[in-house]
This record gives structure tokens, C-alpha cells and sequence, in this order.
């Protein structure tokens, strides 16, 4: 289904549709947040998905938006402009009334560059990792600092009350995402974002659906840095060549940030543990830093994000104090409880650098074994371009237990993960590892072979099938009969 470009754009305000949005794929993490941001300015919202599960569909109810469920043919609204997600393809059979009655549509960025960006200062927080860490830290740092942003959080805070708001100051933090925008705009996100101040994490090869190689990526961000203004700035990881290869085409200043010593910031001291510590000397500043996320990537993560709030003239001793207290985002490294002396661990990670980031960081934290099931679920995950990696970056746990690959369709068969050759893999390196594409066996061969002092860490992009709810309460249930649940297994005889 081809859309009329001439209607990609907000309709003018004498037409019915100018002060009302239906977007289309509202359950998104960032759909949700632009339907809250729409709605806390007054306009009239609704929106339509399929399969909405908590805590998106809670937060909606919340807002008081009307949700369609599922993109049939006769779901769309008149007099509306249309925000269509990009989880919406050409075959979605609503986008048959969108052409039919001519109705005016954006994609998300777009709304949020034309509503919610124009007016303010953007800092644009992109690359391939700790973007949702970052963003979230450095709303509540700006906050708390009295500036009173806006923000846009590409997951669910336990820090602010919301993960969007419009905000009363002048500048707005939002996560840059390389992704392309829409099936009818292949560029990334972050284009539409307007940027005056850039954070830059790192550059790898990912989304292997819709970037062909690592140079196409390349590209990308390019484009991102050829948007910042000669008076912005760009806080780049200066231990990442890559970004450094990038930052020659931005027209602004830049300021690199890490761990060597020809950074402008450089981190130093680094005491790793459930709190980690860190010392960051850089122009004019030389600050003691503390915070609960382990991880010395997440020392990075917390450095930068204190970096860009010193730029824009936070008092660096509330800063300071401020991190010491801040939760993070769930489902990064979260803890959700402990039974019998089980941590049982809800993390994101699904590209392998992360994966291996994340185990390692874990591993800081506890002197017992770490157990991780993996689930291939995105768009990357689930196709064979990362195999080794995944190899190398699960290695580092004591056992690795391998879902199925989810919707294995959307990847061709020559293209596709093999969790068996992945499970052969780990099992020559010495890691115990299992393939369980069943959910309830992976569920039972984990419960199995937990005992107490392990971290058992859930690992997907996705809700892994509420494998998380189901583990804690098998972890309690089990929890209550130590004795028989921790005994080690009998000695079988073959």
C-alpha cells in the first residue's frame, strides 16, 4: 500500500484533524510516550494495536486513550492525523481507509520534531549501546538540578513519575535511534531531532534487517553529526575509534569522553561492586562519583550523562548526590527479587556487546554462579550474522539456557540463528548449556538447576513470554522446601 507524500505532514489548523492523533502501533515504548506527550498538551488521541500487554496497556488505560485492538479495515478514525508506527508494513489492511479517505500522517519522529522539539535545545543521546541508561539518568540529573526538561525515555523509568514530559525549560534529552522511522521513511529517528548537543556511545554493526553493513551504520551516524549546529556540541566515547572517525564531521566542538588518557574526559579509580565508584577529571571539574547500576559500562553511561549536565550548568554537588539515588530503567539490569537466596535478574540485552557487558557486570556483583536464559528475539538476534559473537559474549556465565528463536519467519532460513549450533558452541567452551525451544520445559530446567548464592539473569527484548512473573513464582514456591530443592541431583548411572 503506497501512501500519498503529499499528506505526510500535520494538516492545516483549520482542518478537523489538526488538533487530533490516532496512532497507529500506540503500544510501543515510544508510542506510548508521544500518546502521553500529545495528550498532556491537549489534543484529542487515540490509537490501535495488537496484543497490548502491561505496562503500556496500563499507562494508556491510565491516560484515558481509547485503544482499537488490532489494523483492520474499518479501525481508523475520520478527521484524525495518522502517526504510523514502524511496526506497521504495507499490508496492514487500516492503511487501505488512510489512502482512501486522504487522511494527513506522519511517522513518530516526525510528530515529535514538529510539535515538541522546534522550541527547545535538544541533547540527542544515540549509538548502539546505553542509550535508554543515559537518557533516563540524565532527565532526573537535569531535573533534579532544577531545569525542568523535557524527555523522551525509550523505556519505563523508576525514577520519574512518567518516561515523557513536554517540560517547562529550555532544553529536551531524547534517545537518538538509528532505526529507520517508518516503512515510508527509511531514514533513522534521530534525523527529525533538531540536536544541539549529541551524545555518542559507540558505533557497531546492528539491525542487520535494515542496515546491510557495518559502513551503512557508518553512514547513519554520519548524518546525525552533519545536523549539529556550529555553537552545539558532541560528547563522544573517545575510546570507540569509530566515534572519533565520526566526530571529524560534525561542525561543532567535541569533547571525548573514557577510560585512556587521551580523553578530554577521563574516568580513573574505577572500584567495581553492587556500588561502584569512579573518579572523573575533565575542563574545569574533578568530581567523586558513586552509583548502584554496576558495570564499568555503566560508569561510562553515568559519566557522560554528567558531563552534558555540567555543560548546561547543573550545580555539579547536587549532581553528584542525585546519581548516588538513581534507580535506572527497568528491565536493564533489575533486580526483581531473591528467593532462597536466588537473584533473579531482567535485562534487555540482546545485541552480544551488551551481552557480554551485562554478564560481566553481574559477575561484579555476586560471588555466585550466573545462570542466563537468552531469548533471540529481535530483528538482529534472530538472524545469523552474530552466531560466534553470541558464543563468546555467553561464555562468560556458568550456564546458558537458549529459547526459541521468536517469529524465526522474519529472518530467511540461510539467514537464521542456529540456537543448536549455538548450544554446541558453549558446551565445547565448558559452559553448561541447553537448547529448550518449549517454554515450560525452559522454565522447569532453570528452577532445576538453581541452588542457593546463583543469579539467574532473563535476557531478551521482548516480554520473553512472561517468563520472568513465572520464574519468581516458581523461585518462591520452591523456596518454601529448601531442603528438596536445593539437594543436589542424584548420581545417574548410564
Amino acid at each position: 500500500m503506497e501512501l500519498d507524500p503529499r499528506l505526510n505532514g500535520r494538516p492545516a489548523p483549520t482542518d478537523p484533524a489538526y488538533g487530533r492523533f490516532h496512532l497507529l502501533g500506540v503500544g510501543g515504548v515510544a508510542m506510548t510516550a508521544l500518546a502521553g506527550l500529545l495528550a498532556g498538551q491537549g489534543y484529542v488521541v487515540s490509537g490501535s494495536d495488537a496484543g497490548i500487554y502491561p505496562p503500556m496497556s496500563d499507562i494508556l488505560r491510565d491516560l484515558k486513550i481509547q485503544v482499537t485492538e488490532g489494523y483492520d479495515q474499518g479501525t481508523l478514525p475520520t478527521e484524525t492525523t495518522v502517526v504510523v508506527g514502524n511496526v506497521v508494513t504495507r499490508k496492514f489492511p487500516v492503511l487501505k481507509d488512510l489512502v482512501e479517505r486522504g487522511q494527513p500522517y506522519l511517522s513518530l519522529p516526525q510528530t515529535l520534531g514538529e510539535l515538541f522539539l522546534g522550541q527547545k535545545k535538544n541533547i540527542v543521546v544515540a549509538g548502539c549501546h546505553g542509550k535508554t541508561t543515559i537518557t533516563n539518568l540524565l532527565a532526573r540529573l537535569l531535573e533534579s538540578a532544577g531545569l525542568r526538561p523535557g524527555y523522551l525515555i525509550g523505556g519505563q523509568s523508576l525514577d520519574l513519575a512518567q518516561s515523557y514530559a513536554a517540560g517547562a525549560g529550555e532544553w529536551f534529552v531524547i534517545e537518538g535511534d538509528e532505526y529507520d522511522s517508518a516503512f515510508f521513511q527509511k531514514v533513522p529517528k534521530f534525523i527529525f531531532y533538531q540536536p544541539n548537543l549529541v551524545i555518542l556511545t559507540g558505533v557497531e554493526y546492528d539491525h542487520g534487517d535494515i542496515y546491510p553493513d557495518l559502513a551503512s551504520v557508518i553512514e547513519a551516524y554520519g548524518q546525525l553529526m552533519s545536523l549539529l549546529p556550529a555553537e552545539g556540541l558532541l560528547l563522544a566515547n573517545g575510546d570507540d575509534p569509530l566515534c572519533r572517525q565520526l566526530a571529524k564531521r560534525a561542525r561543532s566542538p567535541a569533547q571525548f569522553y573514557g577510560w585512556g588518557e587521551n580523553n578530554d574526559w577521563r574516568l580513573t579509580d574505577y572500584q567495581p561492586g553492587p556500588e561502584f565508584a569512579f573518579k572523573l577529571a575533565g575542563p574545569g571539574a574533578n568530581l567523586s562519583c558513586a552509583w548502584s547500576r554496576p558495570g564499568a559500562h555503566n560508569a561510562l553511561n553515568a559519566a557522560v550523562a554528567l558531563i552534558a549536565a555540567l555543560h548546561v550548568g547543573a550545580d555539579p554537588a547536587i549532581l553528584l548526590a542525585t546519581l548516588k539515588t538513581i534507580r535506572g530503567v527497568k528491565r536493564r539490569q533489575e533486580l526483581l527479587g531473591q528467593w532462597g537466596g536466588i537473584r533473579l535478574i531482567d535485562d534487555f540485552a540482546h545485541h552480544p556487546t551488551a551481552v557480554a557487558k551485562t554478564i560481566a557486570a553481574l559477575k561484579d556483583t555476586a560471588p555466585g554462579r550466573l545462570l542466563v536464559a537468552f531469548e533471540p528475539r529481535s530483528n538482529t538476534t534472530r538472524r545469523a550474522v552474530f552466531q560466534d559473537s553470541y558464543a563468546q559474549a555467553l561464555a562468560g556465565a556458568e550456564a546458558v539456557f537458549l529459547a526459541a528463536v521468536n517469529q524465526p519467519d522474519k529472518a530467511p532460513p540461510a539467514d537464521r540463528l542456529d540456537p543448536e549450533a549455538l548450544v554446541n558452541s558453549l558446551l565445547a567452551q565448558g559452559v553448561k548449556a541447553q537448547y529448550l525451544p518449549d517454554p515450560q520445559e525452559l522454565l522447569l530446567a532453570i528452577a532445576r538447576e538453581t541452588r542457593a548464592g546463583d543469579t539467574v539473569a532473563l535476557m531478551s527484548n521482548g516480554d520473553f513470554g512472561g517468563l520472568a512473573g513465572q520464574l519468581a513464582r516458581k523461585l518462591a514456591e520452591m523456596a518454601k522446601e529448601p531442603n528438596d530443592f536445593f539437594a543436589p541431583e542424584p548420581n545417574k548411572k548410564h
